[in-house]
């Protein structure tokens, strides 16, 4: 039997070794010592190897694993004065959504936002709140890229609204969640405002119909 248990309890190894056999005088030879050692160092080395391969493998994970992906609740609290609790608040040359709480606090979300010549700012209020909705291309989208369909069904990987939905008043416009997650934190829309599916998930939850939206360069 082997196992492997840390680096700092190489006893057990020994242990699972076996104990160290005597002849039938009760005198254990020099060969038996020998052998018994041998392996006794073999079955560490095996160990040692294994922690050295393990430990590469999680270096190497904790350097691609913030290529892969985002954090899942990106989100974050901050000091925050500027605007009444309940209001939205996106700063675009930011790349952040705030959403702001009671007691001088607001809720910061990481955002993907208007690509050049495609920012806006002003002032709207949430008209529209849509779980896994569907998508139509608009037609500034349909004439960059012809080849998209007329409607792109909610869930689709293609779709990409993301996993929720909240519409602006004046319909140009939405709050989404989106299928691509590097696009996060860069200037990569037509206008619409993009979240991380587990940040407008937890957005959908807080807000409701009518809430005041605010987007600022």
């Amino acid at each position: 039997m082997f196992r492997l248990v840390c680096r700092n309890c190489a006893s057990q190894d020994l242990l699972d070794s076996g104990p160290m056999q005597s002849n039938q005088y009760g005198v254990v030879t020099l060969r038996d010592a020998r052998l018994w050692l041998d392996l006794a160092m073999s079955r560490m080395m095996r160990a040692n190897a294994l922690l050295r391969i393990a430990g590469v493998f999680a270096a190497f994970s904790s350097v691609l694993s913030p290529l892969a992906a985002a954090p899942a609740a990106a989100r974050e609290t901050v000091e925050a004065t500027d605007y009444a609790p309940g209001t939205i608040v996106i700063h675009t040359s930011e790349r952040r959504l705030y959403y702001y709480l009671s007691g001088g606090k607001a809720l910061r979300y990481p955002v993907g936002v208007g690509r050049a010549g495609k920012q806006w700012s002003g002032t709207s209020f949430i008209n529209g709140k849509y779980l896994s909705p569907a998508w139509s291309p608009p037609q500034d989208i349909r004439r960059d890229k012809p080849q998209l369909p007329a409607v792109i069904p909610g869930g689709s990987p293609e779709n990409p609204m993301g996993v929720a939905a909240l519409t602006l008043s004046g319909g140009e416009y939405a709050i989404h969640g989106t299928n691509r997650r590097e696009s996060i934190g860069g200037f990569v829309s037509y206008g619409c405002i993009r979240m991380y599916n587990e940040d407008i998930t937890d957005l959908y939850g807080r807000v409701d119909y009518n809430t005041p939206v605010v987007v600022t360069n």
